[in-house]
């Protein structure tokens, strides 16, 4: 038997993933007895509930490096397929088959991503007689298959996007049916998604690059590195329809917009689309299902398509397994996507008709990601030290990690998926937002700032959006979230709080036994946030300093005055400040008649920084004798760095393009860095001569690292 392997019952554990429903059960049997799910986090999980509900044992596999991840914890069985990288264990297919044979899984549910969408490894298990919950090998191939599907699509008199259908065999190759499509193009994998293996390419050069690189992300994350190429249709929405075939029946459902999206990768979705009509839709939705009728598909699919200005849209692809956004399409029509996928893969033909799938409301989702979003999204690893995620009415949670968990830089940097759902669009936006402030992180950098600014943008709360809303909204990446006067204000208030609360306790701990008074009732602070300072007294009503922090009832009763030093301390505006409820990451504070929410990350003796509207900030709380004495404190040196590539995330080195003493120029390639199994070309910064290389192919670097010298 191989070493690699190790078998482990664990005891499966809930997940929290408790709001959405037990949609359609059509049979009191428990069909398959075992499923083996050939893949990690957070869709391994979703399975995992699904199997639990219809009362079926589960089987993880796992690599080394996450023998102690949430899906292996969760399922009865767990096996280690091998190594962390993914091609010696997710995509290791004799590891996974022999995985099965060892347990007696009768059926292999892949997930999204990885395997998904191999049809080497369906036909695997048909050879032993183990059923695949997807389509068959045939159908994969038709349609999973970027290159093929365009050419059943096109037969079936479904509109393409404009291109070369078929397999683009070499860089002249490509570069010459770039030119005869019209720039820009997109160069992309015949095989997976997730935006992997993918580039759009807007000349010559582009091309050179895009396509060298796609290739290589393509064999990494899928096994395959076929390339087709395509016209980039800009200013476009991506909206996609999910369907649901018995290979007789084909229903198709409710449209999910998926136009947000970063380096083609998808960031928040929702359903319905805003832009779309009742006869788009219906048409749309013929189209999918006649495709699916085409080929005798069965299992859970979805057809992505570009929508135009005018509703005018184009197939793109179709998508042969469950996508990542999925819980979109279950809450607003109340079907369990993953159910209906396995008792179709058992053989039981659909017990629901097309009039039975009806839009109830509206959701959105946004991905929740283990990254930088003001060093342009760069992947961040390391342990999740504090994990606290978002609950209520209208929220779901769909999670492959919990607190003390690693992100490493082998896969995915995934947290979460935040689902919000409500009677209409504007509720679910303002669920969103209440969501995503709840969320505590810390350990990794995340991009809960970035989804949060986007949820108060005007075009997106208007519904104005396509596929180039980030590059035109954000053109200079991602700066922070722009914090009002008044809000500024509100941090001001909450640091002095908290302040304020500090020295009470220390007062009140403090062993003295000569202290004869308490803390003084009028206090003056000067509060900093950003460039903006504020001179504040602070103090107690109705003696509640000794209450302060306690319980939050209404003797926490405090008055807060603005007021300006130069015209001898005049008050310019003052609130009345209760303490509405607080622990150690939270604090929640009624100032003036309004309740706002706070999150308390790190602080020092003077200073507080706190997350407000989903961006952290520094803010300093000093005596007026300490705001004399720190402008004599020393500036902070910066590092001249000016004279280096410095890596700008944690990754491994996968080639370098340059030797010691060669001459660069500015923007010439250097060496490629792949995190996350995506491949990142760092370029020169200026017109240099290269005096030292400090790592070479195959090194594993970590942010901020030197990687090479300049003269």
């Amino acid at each position: 038997m191989n070493r690699l392997f190790k078998v482990q019952s664990v005891i499966s554990k809930p997940v929290g993933w408790s709001s959405i429903r037990s949609f359609h059960s059509s049979s009191a049997n428990y069909m398959f007895e075992k499923i083996l799910i050939a893949n990690r986090g957070e869709i391994a999980c979703r399975v995992m509930e699904t199997c639990k509900k219809m009362g079926i044992k589960t089987v993880a596999i796992h690599s080394d490096v996450d023998k102690n991840a949430k899906h292996v914890n969760m399922a009865d069985e767990a096996i280690c397929v091998g190594p962390a990288p993914t091609s010696e264990s997710y995509l290791n297919i004799d590891a996974i088959v022999e995985a099965i044979k060892m347990t007696g899984a009768q059926a292999v549910h892949p997930g999204y991503g990885f395997l998904s969408e191999n049809s080497r490894f369906v036909k695997e298990l048909e050879n032993i007689g183990v059923t695949f919950i997807g389509p068959g090998s045939y159908a994969m191939h038709a349609l999973g298959d970027k290159i093929e599907s365009k050419r059943i699509a096109k037969e079936a008199g479904v509109s393409v996007v404009p291109g070369y259908i078929g397999e683009v065999d070499g860089m002249d190759h490509v570069i010459k049916i770039a030119n005869e499509i019209g720039y820009p193009v997109m160069v992309k994998a015949s095989a997976g998604g997730g935006g992997k293996g993918m580039r759009v390419c807007r000349n010559d050069e582009d091309v050179k690059i895009g396509f060298r690189l796609s290739k290589q992300e393509a064999k990494s994350s899928f096994g395959d590195d076929r390339m087709l190429i395509e016209k980039y249709i800009e200013h476009g929405r991506h909206i996609e329809i999910q369907v649901l075939s018995d290979g007789e029946t084909a229903l198709y459902f409710p449209e999910r917009d998926c136009s947000i999206q970063r380096r083609n990768q998808k960031v928040i979705e929702e359903a319905p689309s805003p832009f779309m009509d009742e006869e788009t839709r219906t048409k749309m939705g013929k189209e999918a299902a006649a495709l699916c009728k085409a080929v005798g598909y069965k299992s859970a699919g979805t057809v992505e398509f570009l929508v135009d200005h005018d509703k005018s849209f184009y197939f793109l692809e179709m998508n042969t397994r469950l996508q990542v956004e999925h819980p979109i399409t279950e809450e607003i029509t109340k079907q369990d996507l993953v159910e209906h996928m396995i008792r179709i893969a058992y053989g039981e033909k659909l017990k629901i008709k097309q009039s039975d799938i009806k839009i109830h409301g509206w959701a959105m989702e946004s991905r929740v990601y283990a990254e930088d979003p003001y060093r342009n999204f760069l992947p961040s690893i390391g342990r999740v030290k504090k994990y606290i995620r978002p609950s209520g009415p209208g929220i779901r949670i769909d999670g492959g990690i919990f607190e003390g968990a690693e992100i490493s830089t082998y896969y995915d940097p995934l947290i979460s998926k935040l689902i919000t759902f409500g009677e209409n669009r504007k509720n679910v936006i303002t669920k969103m937002k209440r969501a995503l402030d709840e969320y505590y992180i810390k350990g990794v950098n995340h991009n809960v700032a970035f989804l949060r600014d986007v949820m108060e943008n005007k075009d997106f709360v208007d519904g104005d959006v396509t596929t180039d809303f980030i590059p035109k909204e954000y053109p200079e990446g991602f700066q922070g979230y722009k914090f009002s006067p008044k809000q500024i204000e509100q941090l001001s208030i909450c640091a002095v709080f908290l302040r304020f609360v500090e020295q009470h306790k220390n007062l009140t701990n403090s062993s003295n036994t000569n202290r004869t008074s308490s803390i003084s009732p009028d206090i003056l602070y000067i509060a900093k946030v950003e460039n903006v300072r504020h001179s504040i007294h602070f103090y107690p009503l109705d003696n509640s300093e000794t209450d302060a922090g306690a319980n939050g009832d209404d003797s926490s009763r405090f008055m807060v005055q603005f007021i300006d030093q130069e015209k001898d301390g005049q008050v310019i505006k003052e609130f009345e400040l209760n303490l509405v409820d607080a622990t150690p990451q939270f604090i929640k504070l009624n100032i003036g008649g309004i309740s706002h929410r706070f999150q308390i990350h790190d602080k020092t003796s003077t200073s507080y920084t706190l997350q407000f509207h989903g961006s952290k900030i520094p803010v300093t709380v000093l005596s007026p004798e300490e705001d004399l004495l720190f402008q004599y404190m020393p500036a902070k040196k910066t590092v001249d760095s000016s004279n280096s590539l410095i890596s700008p995330m944690p990754g491994t080195i996968l080639s370098l393009a340059v030797n010691v003493g060669d001459k660069v120029v500015l923007g010439q390639e250097l060496c490629i860095v792949e995190a996350m199994k995506m491949q990142n070309v760092l370029r020169a910064p200026k017109d240099c001569e290269i005096k030292s290389i400090n790592v070479k192919p195959g090194q594993v670097v970590s942010v901020d690292e030197v990687l090479i010298d300049f003269k």
